[in-house]
């Protein structure tokens, strides 16, 4: 169900008192009935931050609701919102994110990411307080979760990681390499300034005539 604003409500999002500006006053106005209930909305935004619409997407029990991935982001891909925030209320008063709060908050990341919509925020409303995943940074963990991300891509991520190590590694290596016939070179240069033949110098450093001509460039 599409809630309406009213002209009294901002139509841009700045920040979480914006967000919860305008829930609050459809909390007021939607606590006349179904008052023990918990209610879930999603706001959706372009990535300027401009409300594109505001849909009460389930009704739950006075201590639970539950969520289908598709239905939050439904509208979304319908109205080519690119940002959305959640918000549901708590009718006992408590801001306490429950564990299945934050578990639907990690679905919806990653549901989100398949679908390229940013699950920007997740808050839990009462009429006079709230709270914000993103402040107190549960968002940000859940954020790093893998625990429903696809196998395929935690091993793509892991190779990549794999990768990453390996190829700072190999220039680790080069480096050490490089300032290693940088010094041999210096060396070489000034055994000859003392007129040492590259033979002697050959025979001191146990290599061969050749590998000195190779560090000298010639």
């Amino acid at each position: 169900m599409e809630i309406k604003l009213t002209k009294h409500d901002k139509r841009t999002i700045e920040d979480t008192d914006d967000v919860y500006g305008i829930m609050q006053r459809i909390l007021l106005r939607e606590n006349k009935i179904d008052r023990e209930k918990e209610h879930l909305w999603i706001i959706g935004m372009n990535q300027g931050g401009y409300i594109l619409y505001i849909e009460l997407i389930a009704l739950g029990s006075y201590h639970s609701v539950d969520v289908e991935p598709m239905n939050v982001f439904r509208v979304a891909v319908m109205k080519n919102a690119s940002r959305v925030i959640l918000i549901h209320n708590h009718p006992s008063g408590s801001l306490t994110p429950s564990d299945s709060d934050k578990d639907i908050t990690d679905r919806l990341i990653q549901v989100g990411r398949i679908l390229n919509i940013e699950l920007v925020d997740h808050l839990i409303i009462t009429p006079t307080m709230y709270l914000s995943f993103r402040q107190i940074e549960l968002m940000q963990e859940l954020e790093k979760s893998l625990k429903y991300v696809p196998t395929y891509q935690i091993i793509e991520k892991i190779r990549k990681e794999e990768k990453k190590i390996a190829e700072e590694k190999l220039a680790v290596e080069k480096e050490k390499t490089k300032k290693a016939e940088s010094e041999k070179r210096i060396l070489i240069n000034a055994l000859l300034e003392k007129g040492v033949s590259v033979e002697d110098i050959a025979r001191i450093m146990e290599i061969t005539v050749r590998r000195v001509e190779g560090i000298l460039g010639r």
